[in-house]
């Protein structure tokens, strides 16, 4: 092997080297820069959780998360697209409504949520507004038990959509907007203790939306026991129950209901809002 061509493999090899260097060094600063994106949206959504935890008067920081990435696009521009809020097991006390529930969920999506990045992790919200929030409150089986055991009291009532009810809806010739349903059919089921007897009850009617309360009316019952017939008056007016959470998540009025496995849920839409105060 002569010297020139020794020398060209050399300068070959110190060339690879150098391009192995660099791919490492781009995939670090890569790493580096997504860590440090997720780092500043996690400072920004602890900020946001503590303001929430004041403006909906929880006992606990609700779980936060900024959808979308990279973060730092939306800090530059102070206009965070969607930001979810969760929060479990929120109890409300209103003794001049006597109201009073303890297991529900909160949920709330801040569409554009305007702010300056520097503010926000400085926790200074003042002039903070969100274009728009989808607000949610979920009334699960527990609350609705309790409260059903103010007439008579009931074991394990469950709430499910009430299967039965089938409608075909024809096709629209231009897609249409969906309509906010004020009304679901629902199935209650549980046991209760009557007559010294313990009653299997399956009852069957609606949940309707009336100034932003629930009001459950049942138009059927089943009995395990046919010969308890007499009952079923008194059955139906134990489960015609009104439950009123009060204003939803940024004080959105309720304009939906919704029957899920487990739960009711009122939902509603408000715009323009400040992200300070209540």
């Amino acid at each position: 092997m002569t010297a020139g061509h020794s020398g060209q493999t050399r300068k070959v090899k110190r060339k690879s080297r150098r391009g192995k260097f660099l791919v490492i060094a781009v995939l670090v600063l890569g790493v580096l820069l997504v860590a440090a994106d997720f780092a500043l949206a996690a400072a920004a959504e602890y900020q946001i959780a503590q303001r929430m935890r004041e403006k909906l008067q929880l006992k606990e920081d609700p779980s936060v998360r900024i959808s979308g990435f990279p973060f730092v696009l939306q800090a530059i521009r102070g206009d965070y697209q969607r930001v979810e809020i969760d929060a479990y097991g929120v109890p409300i006390k209103d003794e001049q409504k006597d109201i009073e529930l303890r297991d529900l969920d909160v949920e709330a999506d801040l569409l554009h949520t305007r702010v300056e990045l520097g503010d926000l992790l400085a926790g200074n919200v003042s002039k903070a507004t969100i274009d728009q929030v989808d607000g949610k409150v979920r009334i699960k089986a527990l609350d609705l038990n309790r409260l059903a055991n103010q007439v008579t009291p009931f074991d394990k009532l469950s709430i499910e959509p009430d299967n039965r009810v089938t409608t075909t809806t024809p096709t629209p010739a231009a897609p249409e907007t969906p309509k906010q349903k004020t009304t679901a059919a629902i199935k209650l089921s549980g046991q209760t203790n009557l007559a010294g007897k313990t009653i299997t009850v399956a009852a069957y009617g609606q949940i309707a939306l009336v100034d932003g309360a629930i009001q459950i009316t049942v138009d059927d019952i089943e009995l395990e026991d046919a010969s308890l017939k007499q009952l079923v008056p008194q059955l139906r007016n134990a489960l015609a129950i009104k439950i009123d959470p009060g204003a939803l998540p940024f004080g959105a009025k309720p304009t939906a209901v919704e029957v899920e496995n487990g739960a009711f849920t009122l939902s509603g839409v408000v715009t323009d809002v400040p992200l300070a105060g209540r």
